[in-house]
């Protein structure tokens, strides 16, 4: 096959739209799920603003188990049930289901982290000036934790993007299924090169931006 015939560039184009499809909508349904959970581990912590030692240990537990199991395995175990939701089990937005799966318990411990990270003291002030839990969380933890949220998605993201290619061994789509369909089953090196090369440009454009952003929104640089 012609390294640049317009029929392999075509295909490249679509695998990085694909790619780009799928990280960018796991990622968002990946906090939609994650980012409760997050913020429900953190405030039940034994030392959270809300301690619940039942409900913590039950969230805990889960984000221990689904971030245990290999992705590609993962993504095997779930065939019936992607197949239940989007009505088949390959491709592009199949790929998303497990991929959402995937990332919500990893979104949910960095969360996690970033809010355990806010001075204790500031939640102290604001508590002392009667404000309710749905405050401290909306004005107090992810404002103040907003930087290290906005670096943890930037990881997120990288970590789905390479998930994502993980799901090309399976017929997930995107640049990863390209890169097994051509690079492992039909030796065609060039195109194998090709797009790890775009890959590894993807993640460093996410880096760039979340950089970026985390930088405007630190107040401790201004």
């Amino acid at each position: 096959m012609d390294m640049w015939d317009s029929k392999v560039v075509l295909m490249i184009l679509e695998g990085v739209k694909g790619t780009l499809y799928m990280t960018l909508t796991s990622t968002f349904f990946g906090y939609v799920l994650g980012l409760p959970m997050g913020i429900i581990l953190a405030i039940t912590d034994k030392n959270g603003i809300k301690p619940n030692k039942i409900i913590y240990k039950i969230l805990d537990v889960i984000v221990n188990i689904v971030r245990s199991v290999p992705f590609l395995i993962l993504l095997i175990l779930l065939i019936p049930f992607t197949r239940f939701i989007v009505g088949k089990s390959y491709g592009s937005t199949a790929t998303i289901v497990p991929l959402t799966i995937a990332a919500a318990p990893f979104i949910a411990r960095m969360i996690e982290s970033s809010l355990n990270e806010v001075d204790k003291g500031v939640i102290e002030a604001a508590q002392s000036m009667g404000a309710g839990t749905f405050t401290i969380i909306w004005k107090v933890l992810l404002v103040e934790a907003r930087t290290s949220l906005i670096a943890g998605a930037t990881i997120a993201t990288g970590t789905i993007l390479g998930y994502s290619a993980m799901s090309g061994t399976v017929g997930g789509g995107g640049l990863g299924d390209i890169a097994v369909r051509y690079g492992y089953y039909r030796y065609e090196q060039g195109i194998m090169i090709v797009t790890v090369v775009l890959l590894i440009l993807l993640v460093q454009i996410f880096q760039t931006i979340g950089t970026k952003v985390a930088n405007v929104l630190d107040k401790r640089k201004v």
